[in-house]
């Protein structure tokens, strides 16, 4: 990008970063306990389960909502059956007080029904009798398994006009998070970015987390970021815990700049809030 980068000191940014994250959980019978441990009002968005499916995802959101959570439920475009059940979800929603929703295409090989990709859902939405204000929609800073970055650009553009903030897939690289905002920003692209971060992990427990979840994003992006050796030596030398420390400061410079317009972190917990807001808080204090 032209001009120079109107970067801040370092702890200003890590503040603004993490003063007021999204959380990111998953709709198991664990996250009534998570909810007890965030502050009150968070903005947590709840992901669809491969295993339980979209049901679960808007009973959480519903539930949470009636307990003064701001939700954002993820309503996965493959897990939608057909019209009818979307706006059958987009009701709910509605009712529950939702007024920001995620649509990802979904990781399931099969749609469930008549919705192949987050295009075609999002274009579906626009004929619904309800509507949000925020709909967001995915980036892949490093890529994705299946699709050449060509049709990743091709397939952000398409689904812009329904969008109104993108939020990246889980990347360890914060050099490889502000290219990719340098290279949508170059191809005219001006929605905000929240930026995906993993949360406090304890590995152990991740990867009970992803046997329940079964092959997805949990193991992944430990796989695809590190490789096998790189898991080893994080896992020996975090004593079998992770925390986002060095990924954060390398975004923070980037965090109020107006030509990068980052909305914000959107923290993948994995159901391990307990540690994540132990971090949080200490993180918060050591740079206020």
């Amino acid at each position: 990008m032209s001009g120079e980068i109107q970067s801040i000191p370092t702890a200003e940014g890590m503040v603004e970063l993490l003063e007021e994250p999204r959380f990111e959980l998953m709709p198991f019978e664990s996250i009534d306990e998570q909810l007890g441990h965030l502050p009150e009002g968070s903005e947590i968005a709840i992901t669809t389960s491969p295993t339980l499916g979209l049901e679960a995802t808007i009973e959480w959101s519903e539930r949470a909502s009636e307990r003064g959570y701001e939700i954002v439920p993820h309503v996965a475009a493959r897990y939608v059956e057909d019209r009818d059940h979307l706006e059958e979800i987009a009701r709910r929603l509605t009712e529950a007080g939702v007024t920001d929703i995620f649509v990802p295409g979904g990781d399931r090989e099969e749609p469930a029904g008549d919705f192949e990709s987050a295009l075609e859902l999002l274009v579906a939405l626009e004929e619904l009798p309800y509507s949000f204000a925020e709909v967001g929609i995915t980036g892949y800073p490093e890529g994705h398994a299946f699709l050449d970055d060509e049709t990743l650009a091709e397939s952000m553009a398409e689904k812009e006009p329904y969008a109104t903030y993108v939020v990246t897939q889980l990347c360890y690289d914060p050099d490889a998070i502000i290219e990719w905002i340098e290279e949508i920003r170059a191809r005219g692209v001006e929605l905000p970015v929240e930026i995906g971060i993993p949360g406090v992990m304890k590995y152990q427990r991740l990867l009970g987390i992803s046997k329940k979840v079964g092959v997805g994003d949990s193991v992944r992006f430990l796989k695809k970021t590190s490789g096998i050796i790189g898991f080893v030596r994080q896992l020996v030398g975090s004593r079998g815990t992770y925390s986002p420390d060095t990924l954060l400061e390398g975004l923070a410079p980037y965090a109020t700049d107006p030509r990068y317009n980052v909305r914000g972190v959107h923290i993948y917990a994995f159901n391990q809030v307990p540690d994540l807001e132990s971090w949080r808080a200490e993180t918060l204090e050591k740079h206020r």
